[in-house]
């Protein structure tokens, strides 16, 4: 279910401020859902499009998500800073670093752990939940490092139903991109008009069609035809143009 809260008539960009959303913090992990998840429950935010699932966790040195089980879905971990280690039930196991992106296809079952294994250095993270296109797939896994040089004048494309260098393959009509951007650079993303965005801003501050976003700060765009994107400050982001 799209979101409603808080837009106005012709307004079609509706943004969700960092501290807006769902908080808890168990000593071992602090961890903000952008959308509904575990204990947090808001019906205004059930997900947008395909995307389910936002969460910025930081996990505490020497700690993590014990083994556990899932279903149906596409999951996506991007690590900010620090190292995440992976293992799961089909024989994979990484440490997963910036720079780099993570898809599980959950599909008819996968279960997996993740923790953080440095003694000193906490792990801060994005882990995404999409909702793949169809049910009952053959589980996967795919780690790979981005590819390509990053520059503050471009978007990068690090996920697609197509895959490729330096993006991984998810099952949805799903594409995300990854911005870095210097103070005073602008880039401009073409919207077709009958798709969605949202931008989920990791550091930093920019402005998106004019509307400032700042650290934590997410953003569902429909019926805009082009996205303009002005960084006001070193800025970390992902964009999901979705169907």
């Amino acid at each position: 279910p799209a979101i409603e809260a808080g837009r106005r008539e012709r307004d079609m960009i509706a943004v969700r401020k960092s501290g807006e959303r769902g908080h808890a913090d168990y000593g071992w992990l602090d961890t903000f859902h952008t959308f509904s998840f575990n204990d947090y429950h808001d019906p205004k935010y059930m997900g947008f499009r395909a995307l389910r699932v936002i969460n910025e966790d930081r996990v505490a040195p020497e700690a993590g998500f014990p083994t556990h089980g899932h279903r149906d879905m596409e999951i996506l971990t991007y690590v900010v800073d620090g190292a995440l280690q992976h293992k799961d039930n089909m024989g994979n196991g990484e440490i997963l670093r910036p720079g780099e992106i993570q898809r599980m296809s959950a599909g008819r079952g996968v279960t997996h752990s993740e923790f953080n294994a440095s003694r000193g250095e906490p792990v801060h993270l994005l882990q995404i939940w999409i909702q793949p296109a169809s049910r009952g797939i053959e589980p996967g896994y795919e780690q790979i490092r981005i590819g390509g040089d990053v520059t503050a004048e471009r978007l990068q494309l690090i996920a697609s139903p197509e895959g490729g260098p330096g993006a991984v393959r998810i099952h949805q009509d799903v594409r995300l991109y990854r911005g870095l951007m210097l103070p005073g650079v602008t880039v401009e993303h073409p919207m077709d008009s009958a798709r969605h965005g949202y931008v989920q801003l990791i550091s930093g501050a920019l402005t998106l069609n004019g509307k400032t976003l700042k650290a934590g700060d997410g953003a569902a765009v429909s019926e805009e035809s082009s996205l303009e994107i002005t960084a006001s400050e070193d800025a970390e982001f992902l964009l999901f143009d979705l169907a």
